[in-house]
C-alpha cells in the first residue's frame, strides 16, 4: 500500500504537538483525512471517514484515546489505532494490550518511533515504544508486594464491579468521606496517577490480586 492510499485521522489537544504530528505525516506523504483537538471530535471523524489509521493522544477532553479505542473495538471498526502518551504506568500498558491497540508510543520518543510504528502497524503487527517496558517489572513487583488492608481490599473489589463511592459507603455502612480516604490511600500505595477512574481500571485489570 502506498503512503497516499493510507488515510489517517490525528488528534491531540495541544495545538503545537498536533501541528508537528500533521507536518510529520505530510512529509511521509500520508493522506490526512481528519484532524481533531478533542476526543468526541476524533471519534466522529473515525466513524465518518473510516481511516486506515488513527493516531491519538492518550489524554484529551471529552474522550480519552483509550475510550476511543474501546469504542472502536466494540464497533469492530477496521481502523488501526496508535496512542501517543506521556505515561508508562503499568495499568495503562495493560489497558492498551487488552484493547488490542496497534501501537502505544511515548511522546518524548515519538519522532524516533512513529515511522517504525506506522510501518509495522500497517503490516498487521503491533508496536510499543521500548522505553515503556523500562521499569514495568519493578512497578508490577511493587504492586504485588503492596500490603492493602482488609477494608481496602473489600472496597477495591467493589470498585472493580463499577460501584460508586456513595453506593460503597451505603453498602459497607461507612461514610463517603471514609471511602474517599481509603481510595486516596490505595492510589498512594499502588503508586497510581490521581486521575479519574485510575482505581477502577487498575482493579479490573488486577482482579487476581484482590479476589
Amino acid at each position: 500500500m502506498s503512503s497516499q492510499n493510507i488515510t489517517v485521522v490525528i488528534a491531540d489537544d495541544h495545538p503545537i504537538l498536533l501541528k508537528g504530528l500533521k507536518d510529520f505525516l505530510l512529509d511521509l506523504d500520508m493522506n490526512i483525512v481528519g484532524v481533531a483537538s478533542e476526543g468526541e471530535e476524533a471519534l466522529k471523524l473515525i466513524l465518518e471517514k473510516k481511516p486506515s489509521l488513527a493516531i491519538l493522544d492518550m489524554e484529551m477532553p471529552h474522550k480519552s484515546g483509550l475510550e476511543i479505542a474501546s469504542k472502536c473495538k466494540e464497533m469492530k471498526l477496521p481502523t488501526k489505532i496508535i496512542l501517543l502518551t506521556l505515561h508508562k504506568e503499568l495499568y495503562l500498558y495493560q489497558q492498551a494490550k487488552e484493547l488490542n491497540l496497534s501501537g502505544y508510543i511515548l511522546k518524548e520518543f515519538a519522532l524516533d518511533d512513529l515511522t517504525k510504528a506506522i510501518a509495522k502497524v500497517l503490516d498487521g503487527e503491533q508496536f510499543f515504544s521500548e522505553k515503556i517496558f523500562e521499569g514495568l517489572k519493578d512497578q508490577l513487583q511493587t504492586k504485588e508486594e503492596t500490603h492493602l488492608t482488609r477494608s481496602e481490599i473489600k472496597i477495591l473489589r467493589l470498585i472493580a464491579e463499577g460501584i460508586s463511592t456513595n453506593e460503597i459507603a451505603d453498602k459497607l455502612f461507612i461514610s463517603v468521606r471514609t471511602v474517599e480516604k481509603h481510595r486516596s490511600n490505595m492510589i498512594q500505595k499502588l503508586n497510581l496517577d490521581k486521575k479519574h477512574n485510575t482505581l477502577l481500571i487498575w482493579a479490573q485489570k488486577n482482579r487476581h490480586l484482590i479476589d
